[in-house]
Order: structure tokens, then sequence, then C-alpha cells
């Protein structure tokens, strides 16, 4: 099923994309997954980033590759950073480029979204506590990640967090390709199979550290093939199954 946020006459509801039309539901998924019998069409409301959550966990240096491009060794255990939820925008909304950063870079990634309070769970315990999947890009202000070292404010920019539309709760995350397109061009294409630490293992490594709460999200790493964007740029993160994030990039100068 695939949960999305929406709004219809200023109002935000939770919906059940199927095709070009959406089901209105009683609540939200985490609350229970109760449709009523008004629909809505796709194309006749505005669809928003599909969680507002409490915390953004983020996974860097993940997939080999990546790690290469980066000349960076091998991490041990996974690397982690956070995220502020005021970063997040929806789909076909903007990507603001602030006038510190000269080089803002995409990251397409795959996004856990958490189902319920999850603290100290096994590995084998994780896809109870998993409402679904989305798309992400993990926005970076490249030129400001090692000349400050701190990743947090390389990444934590307003608009550096676009996500959605959908949430996927009935797909095997394991197995999936991610593609990342820049003006239509291919510039990312891996499958999550090639992540070095692998979902279940990474949600239960951070509910070691921290409760996670539901609609918390966790993004899993980026593939190689990052780069820089520009003003007036298209980004669309694709993964299979799960849906198509598109988004658009701004200068912003003050």
């Amino acid at each position: 099923m695939k949960y999305v946020r929406y709004i219809k006459d200023k109002k935000l509801f939770w919906g059940l994309l199927e095709e070009n039309k959406i089901i209105e539901m009683e609540s939200s998924p985490f609350e229970g997954s109760v449709l009523t019998n008004r629909t809505v069409k796709k194309e006749g409301v505005k669809i928003v980033a599909p969680v507002a959550p409490s915390k953004i966990l983020c996974v860097g240096q993940n997939y080999k590759e990546h790690i290469k491009e980066l000349n960076r060794e091998i991490p041990t255990s996974p690397v982690l950073f956070l995220k502020p939820p005021t970063a997040i925008i929806g789909p076909e909304e903007t990507i603001i480029m602030p006038p510190l950063s000269k080089r803002v870079d995409y990251e397409g990634e795959l996004a856990v979204i958490i189902k319920k309070e999850a603290s100290y769970i096994k590995t084998k315990e994780v896809k109870d506590y998993i409402l679904g999947y989305t798309c992400a890009n993990d926005v970076t202000a490249r030129d400001l990640q090692p000349a400050i070292g701190q990743w947090t404010i390389a990444k934590g920019f307003d608009t550096f967090l676009p996500l959605g539309p959908a949430i996927e709760s009935e797909i095997d995350p394991t197995n999936l390709e991610i593609r990342t397109l820049h003006n239509n061009k291919v510039v990312q294409s891996a499958n999550t199979n090639e992540m070095i630490f692998d979902i279940y293992y990474l949600v239960s490594y951070f509910s070691q550290i921290m409760t996670l709460l539901p609609g918390d999200v966790i993004l899993t790493g980026t593939p190689s093939g990052i780069g820089p964007m520009q003003d007036s740029d298209e980004i669309v993160v694709q993964i299979e199954g799960v849906g198509k994030l598109r988004n658009f990039v701004k200068r912003e100068s003050y």
C-alpha cells in the first residue's frame, strides 16, 4: 500500500494512493489504516511530505562505491548524523541553495519510516516496527562538510531533505534499484543490496542509541555518483516499487 499526506481545501489528510486516485483515511496509518468511502483525484490535491518526524537519523558512507569516490576507509560501524525536521520539503517543491555554500549536492536515498516506538529491538524484530519506505534526497552543502567538519551544518539547511511522495508498506527493501536523475540524466544507479549495513541492522542499531518514535525517518545512505546542482535544475530520485520524487533547485541570495 502507498500512504500519502495531502492538502485539500486547506486541510491536511492521510490517504491511500491507488493509481490516479486517493482514498481518504479516517486517521494516520500509525493509528490504523481505516479507509473512508471518499476519494479525490491525485491531480486535484497537493501531495506533501509523507511524515512530520520528531527526528531524522542518517547513515553516511553505506555504499562501497560511494566511499571510494570520497577516498575514505570502509567504516566498521554505521556513520550516524542527524538532519532537523525543518529540512523537509515535499515532492515538486524547491531546494534552496543557501548563500553560505558554493556547492550543493544531490544524494538520492531510500528512507525508512518508523511505525511505532522502538527501543533496544533486535534485528529479527525490526520488520514489525517499520511502516514502510519512501524516496529521499539528502541534500548536502559539500564545501561546508570538510571545511567545518560538522555534517549537521552541511546537511541541515532548510529544504535540504526532499521526501516522498508516498510511503510504500509492502516491499522488500533489501533488493531495490535506486537511481537519481539530474536534468533527466542518470547520475546515480545502484541496488540496496549493495549497502554495507542493511536496513534491518541499521534500525536495530539506532534503537540501541535513542528511542525511535512513530514517523521518525532513517536515511540509509547514498550510492556513488554524487554531484553539484545549479540554479533551475531538476532532480529526480527513483526507487523500484517505491516511487519517484521530483524537486527543483533555486539559488538564493540575500
